[in-house]
């Protein structure tokens, strides 16, 4: 049977989960249903395509990823299905499916909202229908029209050079405090030092025990990236940074 993955901002107070999951059962019973996070911050688009990115690899081939972070619902933007990488995404056309846009296999449908459907709640009545459809095998094409313009993509800060600089930015802070950045092993040699916000932190480590408790540490993150932490802290209460804070690589 068919998996789809759920990721949205809803939280998990309010019932708007429990009805998008009750959708998903009723138009196809049996589906896997997994939830990949409800608590994204309201509207943060960029944090939601972040851990769509790092999470749907994970998943087998033929997976649906239905992510509803859509501060424009109801609006003239259009909802999507993207196939690509051998899964599916569904989800508003605001650049959380950006990243999944550059390696479509098939063309990028438009889906048209169904009469009746709520103007504030497309994640119940556009979307989830539209993953139901998937998982029961029907094709992609039948779920709607060809998106006449490419996906929307958010823009994303590349790291760059100044002299023996490296400098990159944080893009996403999780639920510890951690930093993660935009920073990758092949730019952070492991003589280099790291520092955030200029305060120093040291080569990259292995792990959080490689230093004292309460200290920063510089290390590879399991998402593949560098990150700043904080042993049994938070680096981001204790550096006052958040998301596009600068953390430099130097060289030398």
């Amino acid at each position: 049977m068919a998996i789809v993955t759920l990721l949205t901002d809803f939280g998990t107070a309010d019932s708007y989960v429990g009805e998008i999951r009750g959708v998903l059962l009723s138009l196809a019973p049996g589906v896997t249903v997994v939830d990949l996070s409800h608590a994204i911050p309201p509207g943060d688009v960029a944090a939601a395509a972040y851990v769509l990115e790092r999470c749907w690899p994970s998943f087998p081939v033929g997976s649906i990823h239905l992510a509803v972070v859509d501060p424009g619902v109801g609006t003239s933007r259009a909802g999507l299905v993207i196939g690509a990488g051998g899964h599916f995404f569904v989800g508003p056309d605001n650049g959380l499916l950006g990243g999944a846009s550059q390696r479509t296999e098939m063309p990028v449908i438009a889906l048209p909202v169904p009469a009746g459907a709520s103007a504030t709640f497309h994640g119940r009545d556009l979307f989830a229908p539209a993953a139901a459809a998937l998982a029961r095998g029907e094709p992609i094409e039948s779920l709607g029209a060809t998106h006449p313009h490419p996906p929307h993509r958010l823009t994303r800060v590349v790291p760059h050079h100044e002299g023996k600089v490296v400098v990159g930015q944080v893009i996403h802070v999780d639920r510890f405090g951690n930093l993660v950045t935009n920073l990758t092993p092949d730019l952070v040699p492991g003589y280099a030092v790291l520092e955030a916000d200029s305060l120093p932190i040291g080569p990259l480590r292995a792990t959080f025990g490689d230093v004292e408790p309460g200290s920063l540490v510089a290390y590879l993150g399991s998402g593949g990236t560098i990150e700043i932490g904080v042993r049994d802290g938070s680096a981001a209460r204790r550096l006052g940074l958040g998301v596009g804070g600068k953390v430099r690589a130097r060289l030398g």
